[in-house]
């Protein structure tokens, strides 16, 4: 990976552990849907200006997308921008920040599986394995979560997103091929913010009664981890694998804990840390045979 797609990874990776605390922040004051609307919506207006503002030697294969590039935009952008954000937000109504980001990043052992099947990027000899001790990570932290019916159903919507998130980025990949990274990310913000309509009563009810502050954490959301976020995301992803761009992300999950810690001042259980530990691991397990494999290639 270059050092400019290093940086830009690095870049989205704070970015997005930071949204996992401002969506647990702001849940109080915002629905899943009502916010989920919110941010694609102010994301997508921003990601257009800065398309279309900036001069056009800049970006000369600037284009519309072909009629065979919409069904992946649309699935990535109803994925990994609709589905995706609607079930975080619901499930960080009923976990904390560290554990959501940490059950969320089963991701790229997801991406590492459908890049292989889909994009040739190789398939794992070991993915079983890790699969299994990812598996086996999910199962303590719903252990850790079953006080009560909301928390699994909590740890369910996680996963919901996860596999948004995972099917979003192999969907997006083959298009970074055809299209510049901030048109992609634009049509597909877009989209995700054309699905949230249905919820644009209630986001209109709920900005009337939410605080300042809340609504400046909307802001938030919308220009750094979504606009800025996706954007450098695209930018990496274009320069190198899906599959090495899944691992990138390992370090969401500690970030977002540790600005949890400082910001919402909470911190994951002991068993929920350590399920943590085994999803991370597993995705390590099945990243790492993927290197290994592609080291004895070369």
């Amino acid at each position: 990976m270059s050092k400019q797609a290093t940086a830009a990874a690095a870049i989205t990776v704070v970015l997005w552990a930071s949204s996992f605390v401002a969506i647990r922040h702001v849940g109080t004051e915002f629905s899943a849907g009502a916010l989920s609307l919110a941010r694609l919506g102010l994301g997508s207006i921003l990601l257009g200006a800065l398309l279309f503002v900036r001069p056009r030697q800049e970006h000369p294969v600037r284009r519309w997308p072909a009629k065979g590039d919409w069904p992946q935009l649309l699935a990535c952008g109803l994925l990994w921008f609709g589905v995706y954000n609607v079930a975080l937000n619901e499930a960080e109504r009923r976990l904390d920040a560290g554990t959501a980001a940490m059950l969320v990043h089963i991701a790229p052992l997801l991406i590492a599986v459908l890049a292989g099947l889909t994009l040739g990027e190789g398939f794992p000899r070991r993915l079983v394995g890790g699969g299994l001790v990812a598996f086996a990570g999910i199962v303590v932290i719903g252990t850790s979560a079953s006080t009560g019916h909301a928390e699994i159903w909590g740890v369910v919507l996680c996963l919901v997103a996860a596999i948004a998130y995972a099917v979003g980025v192999v969907t997006q990949k083959p298009l970074l091929s055809r299209l510049p990274a901030a048109e992609v990310t634009w049509l597909a913000c877009t989209v995700g913010a054309v699905s949230c309509l249905p919820y644009a009563r209630t986001l209109i009810d709920e900005l009337r009664t939410a605080s300042s502050g809340g609504i400046w954490w909307v802001v938030y959301l919308a220009v750094f981890p979504t606009a800025l976020g996706f954007t450098t995301w695209a930018f990496a992803l274009r320069r190198t694998t899906a599959g090495a761009m899944g691992v990138t992300v390992y370090a969401v999950p500690v970030v977002a804990i540790v600005l949890g810690w400082i910001f919402l001042g909470e911190t994951p259980t002991l068993l929920a840390l350590a399920g943590g530990a085994l999803c991370l691991a597993g995705v390590a397990i099945s990243r790492r045979t993927q290197r290994v494999a592609a080291t004895s290639r070369n």
